[in-house]
């Protein structure tokens, strides 16, 4: 029998991530984590305590059982580690490059207690990227059913949701607006952050389960939602469009040439290839002083974008602190290295330009923090004789997206008072038989949490649909490996399902 660790016992250190040179990966757009090697994951896996009472698995928005991969990779048994991890999550190769482990399950680890915690997200990437090298993917047998669901959004909401029906029989069709699927995963996150094969190699596999996806497809123009479970034939359909709506400050100056939001700056760069102009013919003109004002993970993205497309000169405007910057610590640590220039405690008052309309510089104030405000961060404050200006030729702003507003103009849905689709509980919309998750009901949050919406709501879309659904009915089995027969919890015996026509 083996011995149980300790604190002590385990290697004291976290496993360092292997990276890029940053004098080498800012002229690139080459993956800035290059992965653990087979000895870097079997070390990290080993430091591990197995808590009996898993904060880890609490912590995760989609309850990955993350001891049990894990103890899995120490025992080199990485196919079992893969079985694990996409019981609840097929996309581990993406969620273990850009989810905010920190702030979920490694926030909450025992080991952080005292050391470092285990890194949990490099190993699940670890496990992901080995999948995909091997060719690996779980597809299980799927009994099929007369029932159509549609999905609206090919994002990890739409996707996670996608994944959960046609497991459970029904046959689902994605649309996407764009030419490709994969939504944000696309769009918005560069490929030093999360290589675009990589998302493909996960499309496949949810194409393995017999989903369709139909791209160019704009729901709300070409049909409705009303459309959709009525001449289209769905019983079902769930909305995960996400909240892409850029948001601007609303100051003088912003209509000048050279200022764009984030979203149009990454879009262009990541989905259309502006990057690669002129084998490419999507424009794409970032400058060469970009001023970036924001400090989310959006924002760093922007900024280490336009130095990789030339930029002698980027400034990240933020009227906050370093410390209450929304984006990852790694984030701001990979900028900073890269060259990108903090401009912390700014706020842009004004955009200034030349005779031709184009930004020439930033007018700015100094700020200072003064009392929390609603957010719980402290509000910041104007210093007054502050007044500074940033010479530029690039602004993007990048403080934050809203709801687009195409499904609450051409649909019945009920908004809130933000804008964003109106759910109960159970991500019910106010339309029978649609249900809606992710930034489109949240606001912006992060993959892992709209992967958890999505499932939530093919929970609640079975449960209307009479679906049997065994991980509802009955408490998980793998926690009781008795209650098992070939796979299946024992208490399935002798259920069938039944079709009735009327």
């Amino acid at each position: 029998m083996a011995k149980k660790k300790t604190i002590r016992s385990i290697p004291q250190a976290r496993t360092p991530m292997p990276e890029q040179r940053p004098e080498v990966r800012v002229k690139n757009f080459d993956e800035v984590a290059c992965g653990y090697q087979l000895e870097d994951a079997l070390v990290e896996a080993s430091r591990c305590l197995d808590c009996a009472d898993q904060p880890c698995v609490r912590g995760c928005p989609v309850g990955i059982d993350i001891p049990g991969f894990i103890k899995k990779i120490e025992g080199k048994n990485f196919h079992g580690a893969y079985d694990v991890i996409t019981n609840t999550n097929l996309l581990p190769s993406v969620c273990g490059r850009v989810c905010p482990q920190e702030n979920q399950c490694e926030g909450v680890c025992t080991v952080g207690e005292s050391l470092e915690p285990v890194a949990i997200g490099r190993l699940e990437r670890f496990v992901g990227d080995m999948a995909i090298a091997e060719g690996w993917a779980n597809v299980p047998y799927i009994e099929h059913n007369h029932y159509r669901v549609g999905i609206v959004g090919s994002g990890p909401a739409g996707m996670a949701c996608a994944a959960d029906m046609a497991k459970a029989g029904c046959e689902v069709v994605v649309y996407e607006a764009f030419h490709e699927p994969g939504g944000v995963l696309k769009y918005g996150i560069p490929d030093f952050r999360l290589p675009n094969p990589t998302v493909d190699v996960e499309i496949d596999k949810l194409r393995k389960l017999g989903i369709q996806f139909e791209c160019n497809t704009l729901v709300g123009r070409l049909f409705t939602i009303e459309q959709m479970l009525t001449e289209m034939g769905f019983q079902a359909v769930f909305v995960g469009t996400g909240a892409g709506y850029p948001t601007f400050m609303g100051i003088p100056g912003e209509s000048l040439n050279g200022v764009l939001s984030a979203n149009e700056l990454l879009t262009r760069c990541n989905l259309m290839h502006g990057r690669e102009f002129p084998n490419y013919d999507t424009p794409l003109q970032p400058g060469n002083r970009v001023a970036v004002i924001g400090a989310g993970n959006t924002a760093m993205d922007a900024m280490r974008v336009s130095l990789r497309l030339g930029a002698e000169k980027v400034y990240c405007v933020y009227r906050r602190s370093a410390a209450e910057a929304p984006a990852r610590a790694e984030e701001i640590h990979h900028a900073g290295q890269e060259g990108v220039d903090f401009q912390w405690l700014t706020a842009p008052v004004e955009l200034l330009g030349d005779e031709k309309n184009n930004v020439r510089a930033m007018r700015c104030e100094r700020m200072e923090l003064g009392e929390p405000d609603a957010s719980g961060r402290r509000r910041p404050v104007p210093v007054p004789g502050s007044l500074f200006e940033i010479e530029c030729d690039s602004v993007v702003f990048a403080i934050g997206t809203n709801a687009n507003p195409i499904l609450g103009q051409t649909s019945g849905l009920k908004l809130d008072r933000r804008g964003y689709i109106a759910t109960d509980e159970h991500l019910a919309t106010s339309i029978a038989g649609v249900y809606a998750g992710g930034d489109i009901v949240t606001g912006a949050a992060t993959v892992i949490q709209a992967m958890g919406a999505g499932r939530r709501a093919a929970r609640a879309m079975k449960a209307y649909l009479g679906l049997r659904d065994t991980e509802v009915v009955y408490t998980p089995a793998g926690s009781d490996p008795a209650g098992l027969l070939f796979g299946i919890d024992r208490r399935e015996r002798r259920y069938a399902r039944v079709h009735l026509e009327s």
